[in-house]
């Protein structure tokens, strides 16, 4: 368990963790009072219908109406997705201007520019790039920071970097230097960003970072000691390890069939935080933590294999939520739950046709050991629901290639047994951009999931993520709210992904659950 440790002291422990960057250099983002510069390069949004005005006006007077030319020149026409880069606009180096669209500019809005903002810097060898925004929408500074580190998000740990050109000058390296935003908010808003969203973008940095490594960087026992590591200092935070022995104790025959074919044992990790009222029901997040997934003896196919290292998203999302949390301050309890094996076939693998013995005393035959994801949250969830109690349980995880079939990569399916929570999730999904689709949980599922052997079978009919989540839910009190997250599509962008989320890892899931207690619980 962590101790207490005076505030001052877990102040200076968050802000190092703020400055390391262990997979990638990413910009610093600093604030500033709103003015036009004299040079160098900035950054401008562009409506999409209208005369401009704001920043973008600014900026054209600066170039003697150059800017205006060179959009009308390219055809640019401000849509909300798209970027317009213009170097040499004299008098300033480049001029970067980013579509705003027509629609209102809530912070959804506002993110996504800041978003595309720090893609483009996350590319760019500039020491120093000035986002510009002369509007006076509510906490604008905050959004448009917050979009920028996450679309600015890179992975470059084991990217070999050149230290010089063929003529032996030191190499620019891209990525590295300043993000100022400039707004009336001037410098005071740095600290409103530091205190609401700041530590969110950690939180997601954290998740893709776990979620990116290779598989022989990242498996169940250095997942627990990067997390520690994360929560190094921080108040109101207890940690729980349960290994071989003690999960042996707990009667966990689930999570231990899955991860009796690696090598590298099982683990189950439990972060507790607790910043709301003494002795309040937490909420519960419990992710799916395969780090490395190749089927069991039910082995997948090789093409497309290695991606299985994201089907950990779901225990890196959850861990990621506690963190964004925790680093905020968030004035409630809430607990993250992370089932965390490696799926591998060997001599002493589970196998298809075996009945494994859950901790909460129930069976279930095994019809393929690709189906791991279900077995290791049964067992979580159960943990959880025995030690916590808490007031509601969502799980997440990388399930079903089945829901991809339905939603495609555009929504993650949601199935719940109650209607209040899953409106929700809904809500903070559209709000914080990590949208969720409501599958049904037909009262038939459960026929396709029957055995003759034992209390359940692990899979079996159709459609696969719905008995998917029925098996699941077997294993969850009825009187406690419950929803499961299938994620299987919205885990991993193989293209160019979106403004705030860029290709590889997304780390769906962080967002959605700050979103969502922020609104749900600790509004009420």
């Amino acid at each position: 368990m962590s101790r207490p440790i005076p505030p001052q002291r877990w102040l200076l422990a968050f802000l190092l963790a703020c400055l390391a960057l262990p997979a990638a250099a990413q910009r610093e983002i600093r604030f500033d009072d709103y003015a036009v510069p004299q040079g160098g390069t900035v950054a401008v949004a562009m409506r999409g219908d209208g005369p401009q005005s704001g920043a973008f006006a600014a900026v054209d007077a600066a170039a003697a109406g150059a800017l205006s030319r060179a959009v009308a020149a390219a055809g640019f026409k401000g849509r909300a997705d798209t970027r317009l880069d213009l170097p040499g606009l004299a008098p300033f180096d480049r001029v970067l201007v980013v579509g705003a669209g027509t629609s209102p500019l809530d912070a959804r809005a506002l993110e996504d520019i800041g978003g595309r903002v720090g893609q483009f810097a996350a590319g760019s060898t500039a020491p120093r790039i000035e986002l510009l925004w002369a509007g006076d929408e509510p906490g604008a500074a905050s959004h448009l920071a917050f979009g920028a580190a996450l679309g600015g998000y890179r992975f470059d740990k084991y990217r070999t970097a050149r230290s010089a050109d063929a003529e032996g000058a030191e190499a620019p390296q891209a990525g590295r230097g300043d993000l100022v935003v400039r707004t009336a908010a001037g410098a005071a808003a740095a600290q409103a960003y530091a205190r609401d969203w700041q530590p969110v973008a950690e939180g997601v940095r954290f998740a893709r970072d776990l979620v990116t490594e290779p598989a022989n960087a990242v498996w169940p026992e250095e997942f627990v000691r990067r997390t520690r590591e994360a929560f190094a200092g921080m108040p109101n935070v207890s940690i729980e390890v349960l290994d071989v022995p003690a999960m042996e104790r707990l009667g966990m025959g689930s999570l231990l069939a899955v991860g009796q074919g690696s090598v590298r044992p099982p683990r189950l990790l439990a972060v507790r935080y607790d910043g709301g009222a003494r002795g309040e029901a937490p909420v519960a997040f419990v992710g799916k933590g395969i780090t490395f997934d190749t089927g069991g003896i039910s082995i997948k196919g090789n093409d497309g294999m290695w991606r299985m290292k994201y089907d950990m998203t779901g225990a890196a999302s959850a861990t990621g939520a506690l963190l964004a949390l925790a680093g905020r301050r968030a004035p409630v309890n809430a607990v993250a739950v992370a089932a965390l094996a490696e799926n591998m076939p060997s001599g002493g693998a589970v196998r298809p046709g075996d009945v494994i013995r859950t901790a909460a005393g129930r069976t279930y035959e095994v019809m393929s050991t690709d189906a791991e994801g279900r077995m290791v949250l049964v067992d979580a969830l159960w943990y959880v629901q025995d030690r916590h109690r808490p007031r509601a349980i969502v799980d997440i995880a990388t399930l079903t290639g089945a829901i991809v079939t339905a939603l495609g990569n555009d929504y993650a399916g949601l199935f719940s047994r109650d209607d209040a929570l899953a409106g929700q999730l809904l809500s903070a999904g559209e709000t914080s951009g990590e949208a969720l689709w409501r599958m049904p949980m037909h009262r038939g599922y459960g026929k396709m999931l029957e055995s003759p052997i034992a209390d359940l079978r692990n899979g079996g009919g159709r459609p696969g993520s719905g008995t998917a989540a029925h098996f699941i839910g077997e294993w969850v009190d009825r009187d406690t709210p419950w929803a499961h997250l299938d994620i299987a599509g919205m885990a991993w962008n193989e293209t160019a992904g979106t403004a705030t989320s860029p290709s590889g890892a997304t780390a769906f899931g962080v967002r959605l659950f700050d979103r969502w207690v922020r609104d749900h619980v600790e509004a009420p």
